[in-house]
């Protein structure tokens, strides 16, 4: 007698089956293998007579005796297995892609070997990755930390004034000192004061400890229902800096020029940091420019003037003084009769009135065909360094007439037009436009040399000079005639940019004019003297 039982194989309780040579969680998690094995069983003819007993005994109610059945009657007469012991198949390895936690069981599986006992699967603890309010210090830090934080305190049980905070700042966050102020209102938050406990809050248990720099001082400066800085959140910095910095000491009596040298500060930082334009200077941007390392350094460095970036005064000085030789009624805004003047006429009114359309960048004057003392600033840093890359963009803003993204012919033919005319003017031998645009296009090593993008002036060393050929006479023809002496100075200082030369050359300059005997050191004299004459 032959029988055939069909049924759902996943009902099936793999037990039954007596094969002790092979793990029962291996048989339930590989149903497809149990389902061929168990059919393969019930061919066996032993098997068939078993099953076939088994039904008519159910069937005439008499209680089954085989393992797992609840009859107090049951023997342990056990089912016949297909596999004479020792020759069973391996199980097929089990998949473990679904879950990055459990450990693959990895080894031969040859058809001939042995089962092998598939353990449970081991489940990895994955440490904690994401903490919503920044990593946790380590024990050893937070102890090396707080020492410091109990020896400062020691002797202000009641806590630290204002004036007495900088060492907190200086020695246990390690910012640069004129943070100071920033810092203590920050976690004084209108008491007055600051306890240790105010500060170990703060600084300890909101995991500041454990942040970069950056991230530091711009949870520090930005306001806190900002995710970004604005230009008034960096004035609390300068001021201080004004204040305790011994190089800028001498600006105390003249309040007016310290809060133009700070404005001029935040105008450059903005100018080479905020590459978007926007005003909102974000997280990523300021830890990929190098504000952090200039506040540091100046911080450090008594003498403010070798502090390059940003802080020089120096540099200040020239900007300032470039404005107000231009601004002739001292109404602190200049039009493009004024800008035209700059650098002894050197640019062409066509490039001036792309600047005053306020294509490179929107004015921030409010004033109709006025550009305002930030703008300057803006067009003195593009107009002096043409090899950085917001100089870059300002121009080509400028050049490009329609607007879509890259320079053709026509437009930089259009611009050195009034080149040629005034080399005509003034009985220089003028050069072509052809030749000048096979020099352009050597220069720039264009993908396309029907056009020019941005990212291919980026990638030249010479693309600044482009657009002085085609719009500041003076330095085309400095460009031309290569003074081997400035070459050399390129040599011996090859870490100075090109405003860094300008400035000063310039402030050598405005100092002999002036005959300011040391103007670093900020003679009163200077100070004093009426609208006409500034310094």
């Amino acid at each position: 007698m032959r029988m055939e039982v069909v049924g759902d194989v996943a009902s099936l309780d793999v037990e039954l089956l007596q094969l002790p040579e092979v793990s029962t969680i291996g048989l339930k998690s590989n149903f497809t293998f149990v389902e061929t094995l168990y059919q393969q069983w019930l061919s066996l003819p032993e098997s068939n007579r078993l099953a076939t007993s088994l039904l008519n005994d159910v069937k005439s109610g008499v209680p089954l005796n085989v393992p797992g059945c609840s009859s107090p009657n049951a023997s342990s007469n056990s089912l016949p297995s297909m596999f004479p012991a020792g020759t069973a198949p391996p199980l097929s390895p089990r998949s473990s892609s679904g879950s990055p936690r459990i450990v693959k069981q990895r080894g031969p599986s040859n058809l001939g070997s042995s089962f092998k006992v598939v353990s449970e699967p081991v489940k990895e603890v994955i440490p904690q990755f994401y903490f919503q309010n920044g990593r946790p210090p380590p024990n050893e830090l937070k102890e090396q930390c707080l020492l410091r934080v109990d020896h400062l305190f020691s002797d202000h049980s009641h806590g630290l004034q204002i004036h007495e905070f900088k060492s907190v700042t200086k020695e246990v966050c390690k910012l640069p000192s004129f943070l100071s102020s920033s810092l203590y209102r920050k976690i004084e938050n209108g008491a007055g004061i600051v306890t240790r406990n105010a500060f170990i809050d703060y600084w300890i248990t909101g995991n500041m400890l454990t942040m970069d720099i950056a991230t530091q001082i711009f949870t520090i400066l930005k306001q806190p229902q900002f995710n970004y800085l604005t230009q008034d959140d960096f004035k609390p910095i300068l001021r201080e800096l004004l204040a305790t910095h011994p190089g800028l000491e001498f600006l105390q009596s003249t309040p007016e020029f310290q809060e133009r040298y700070a404005e001029t500060v935040i105008y450059r930082i903005y100018y080479f940091i905020n590459r978007s334009g926007n005003g909102r200077l974000t997280l990523r941007e300021l830890k990929r420019g190098n504000i952090i390392d200039a506040m540091q350094h100046a911080d450090e460095e008594e003498d403010i003037n070798k502090v390059l970036r940003y802080f020089s005064y120096e540099h200040f000085y020239v900007i300032y003084c470039k404005f107000w030789e231009l601004d002739t009624d001292h109404d602190f805004l200049i039009d493009k009769e004024n800008l035209i003047r700059y650098g002894n006429h050197a640019l062409t009114y066509r490039i001036v009135d792309r600047i005053f359309s306020q294509v490179p960048r929107k004015f921030t004057s409010k004033v109709e065909g006025k550009m305002g003392y930030e703008d300057f600033v803006y067009f003195i840093l593009s107009e002096e360094d043409k090899t950085s890359e917001p100089s870059l963009e300002y121009w080509f803003k400028c050049v490009d007439l329609d607007g879509n993204g890259v320079l053709t012919r026509n437009e930089l033919q259009f611009f050195y037009e009034e080149q040629l005319h005034r080399m005509e003017c003034m009985a220089q031998e003028p050069v072509l436009f052809e030749d000048i645009l096979c020099q352009i296009i050597d220069m720039v090593r264009c993908e396309n040399e029907s056009y020019i993008t941005l990212r291919d002036l980026k990638g030249g060393k010479l693309s600044g000079s482009i657009f002085n050929i085609l719009f500041n006479l003076n330095k085309f023809m400095a460009f031309e005639s290569r003074d081997p002496f400035l070459i050399r100075q390129e040599r011996e200082n090859p870490t100075l940019t090109e405003w860094d030369r300008f400035a000063h050359r310039e402030y050598i300059r405005l100092s002999m004019e002036e005959d300011v005997e040391d103007v670093s050191n900020g003679s009163a004299e200077v100070w004093d003297e009426s609208l006409e004459a500034p310094f």
